[in-house]
Formats: C-alpha cells, structure tokens, sequence
C-alpha cells in the first residue's frame, strides 16, 4: 500500500512535478500540484524532481505478502482436439531447468476431456507431476471454465511460477488468471532464467518495438507469471522410462459455467502446412503489391511443401488472413528456412522470424534492411523471379 500528498504550504507552482511524471498524473490548478490519483503508480519520479519538498510519499511496509509457502514451477499445457500443442514441450524443457536451479517440482497442468494417455506423455516430456482436470466442459478452450479451474489449482497448490503459451488460448487465459490471483505478468518472453539468491523468476522480453531487452521481474507476489513466445525454446526430450505423479481433480458443476456458449470451431482451411510448426516459410510483404502477389509466394510455398506467412502490413491490406502474419503482434517462427518476399525488414517483423536458420531475401531494393540479417540476397522484381524460382523448384523437385 502507498500513499502520496502535495504539501501545499511548500509548492511553489514549479511545475517541475508536472514534467517529471512519466504518466501524465500531475496538473496545476490554482498554481498548486494536484495528483490524479486514477493514473497515479506511486513511482516516486515527482519526489526526486522537487525541490522545495512538497511531495510527500509513503509506502507501508507491513502488507507485504507472505510467499514462503509457494513451490514448484507450473506449465500450462495447451491441448487442441485432444493433442498437446508443441509449444507446451518447449515450456517444459525450459521450465525443468528452472526447477532445477529452484531445486523444486515441475508440474504439468492439463485440461481436457479424455486427456489421461496425454497426461502420461507429459511425464516423459520431465513432468514430475501432471495436475489433470477431466471435464467434458474443458474438451475445447473457453475462457470462464478455463480461468476458474487454473485459478482453484493455483489457490490450493500455490505454485512459485507458471508458464504459458503466448498462443491466442495462453494470452486469453493467463492474463484473466493473474488478475484474479493479484500476480505480476510478464506476455511474449523470449528468455527465462532464475535468480537463485532471490528465487526471482527473471523474465526477458523485447521492448521499445525491439530496440531493447528488458528483463523484469515479480518480487513482491505470487505465483511469477510468463506467456513465452512459440519457437524461441528447444522442445525437451522424449524418455519413455519416466513416471508423472498424475494428480486428478474435479470441482462442481458451477466451476465449468460460462457465460458465452461455443457453437462451432470453423478451421481456416489451407494447402500449406501450419505456419507455426513449418520448417519452411515463404512469406510476402507489401513489396508484393497485393492479392495476386500473395498468390505467387502461396505457389512457391506449396511446390517447397512449406507455410505461407507475411508481414503486417500485407494482413493490414486484407491480402491474407491474420493467422499468417509473422512478427512482434503475429507469431514467432523458427524454420530451417525463411524465403522473405518484398518485405522490407522492419524491426516489427524481424522479431518474429529472426532466429530462422537460413533466410533468403527477395527485394528489389538493395538497401532494405532485411538483407542486413539475410543469409542470401536476391536484388530484383518479385514478380520475375518467384515464378522463375517456382519453376526451377519444381524442375529440381519433380513435381
């Protein structure tokens, strides 16, 4: 808990406080501070900039939470029409390592309907323990079920930190369950690591549209909470010898209510194979001038048998469907390779894809910045050379 208070008899209409505040919190009135307390965070950026000790700021020490009694590091397992999702195999090796260096369990939470032989794949996945909730109201996502059954696990098991997918299911849940828990939340890490002195779950992040790393963290509540981008996490490994303690619970009727109701699941159809977990990507950018370009790089796409992506701004344009977009607001990917078609490589879209082993770069501007990070560079007009190289593929390729 914090308090902050203007001493009116000391301000002298400065405005000093009024430039210092990050977060537009303080205006005058009458020559006088006065603190928006809606917008307020108690950072303490006012009381350094005042001079004449007129902002006065308090913070009570005595509500800090007790978090000796949380244990163990949670992955939320994310399952679709039965199958575990491979982003939960990439949360689980990186969350046994942090268990590791915390020197507690690693649990699985999974929730389904007829998930038990999924359960024991978690353990040969490094699970110690699988929490299972079996529930016909769980077959597929919905977020009021969902929320209030991680929020009762939470509550009664009391884990130190839970990972999650920053998958369009992770994003909606997670952030409704630290809410309801009061946790810090970290979405769209890249790196995770442990501070064993503080037993601080250090969560790092790209930040300022990339430009910067930060690394934050959850000191003062419990459970520390991260979403963690797909692909940027090597999936831990199979053994078969290995035993999960599957720890099953059920709860009312009431806990699985919602107040929408799921009518139908309408798949997007395609000819590519999933963006997400495609070895190779050709995707298209606003170079590629509009549907009908999309339509080139989809044909190279399906003669390499690979996935077709694109760049934000040609989902902005309405040439393909959101769920193709790569980038910082679209999906990580890491392929073996990476064919970037009239995309010009701004830093949006680089986040999304740049850990691809091979990237081949199409542009026919010689100095767009997606050839600083290419592998190879192609100069020249896309509309030349994807269906020269659609041909010569298929030539080579005998299809």
């Amino acid at each position: 808990m914090a308090s902050i208070t203007i001493l009116l008899d000391n301000c002298t209409g400065c405005t000093l406080c009024v430039k210092a505040c990050p977060f537009g919190a303080i205006h005058m009135a009458n020559r006088k501070a006065v603190i928006d307390m809606a917008k307020c965070t108690f950072c303490g950026a006012c009381v350094e900039a005042c001079k004449f000790s007129a902002i006065e700021l308090k913070k009570e020490a005595g509500g800090k939470k007790d978090l000796s009694g949380y244990r163990d590091v949670w992955v939320f397992c994310e399952q679709k029409k039965g199958a575990v999702q491979s982003i939960s195999f990439e949360l689980l090796g990186e969350g046994r390592k942090l268990a590791d260096k915390l020197g507690v369990k690693l649990a699985a939470v999974l929730l389904g309907s007829g998930m038990e032989a999924a359960a024991a794949e978690l353990g040969w996945r490094g699970a110690d323990k699988v929490y299972l909730v079996d529930h016909p109201a769980l077959k597929s996502y919905q977020d009021d079920p969902y929320t209030e059954v991680l929020v009762k696990l939470a509550g009664e098991y009391k884990p130190e930190a839970v990972l999650c997918g920053a998958t369009t299911i992770g994003r909606s849940l997670v952030s409704r369950v630290a809410i309801k828990l009061n946790a810090g939340l970290t979405a769209d890490c890249t790196g995770l690591d442990i501070d064993p002195k503080e037993r601080l779950l250090l969560q790092t992040r790209p930040a300022f549209g990339g430009n910067i790393m930060a690394t934050i963290i959850t000191p003062n509540h419990r459970p520390q909470m991260a979403t963690v981008r797909h692909k940027v996490m090597k999936e831990a490994p199979v053994d078969r010898t290995r035993r999960a303690e599957i720890v099953r619970k059920s709860y009312p009727e009431e806990v699985f209510s919602s107040r929408t109701r799921l009518l139908d699941i309408v798949e997007e159809i395609g000819e590519t194979v999933n963006l997400s977990e495609a070895d190779i990507i050709v995707s298209g950018g606003r170079g590629m001038g509009g549907k009908e370009g999309i339509a080139l790089v989809a044909e190279l796409a399906k003669t390499l048998g690979g996935a077709v992506g694109a760049s934000r701004s040609a989902v902005d344009a309405d040439w393909i469907p959101y769920s193709h977009q790569v980038g910082q607001t679209g999906k990580t990917v890491c392929p073996k390779l990476y064919i970037a078609c009239g995309i010009s490589g701004q830093i949006q879209h680089l986040i999304g894809m740049q850990s691809s082993k091979v990237i081949v770069a199409v542009n026919k501007d010689p100095d767009a910045p997606i050839f600083k990070i290419a592998t190879y560079g192609i100069v020249g007009d896309v509309f030349e050379l994807l269906p020269a190289l659609t041909r010569e593929f298929r030539r080579v390729l005998n299809k």
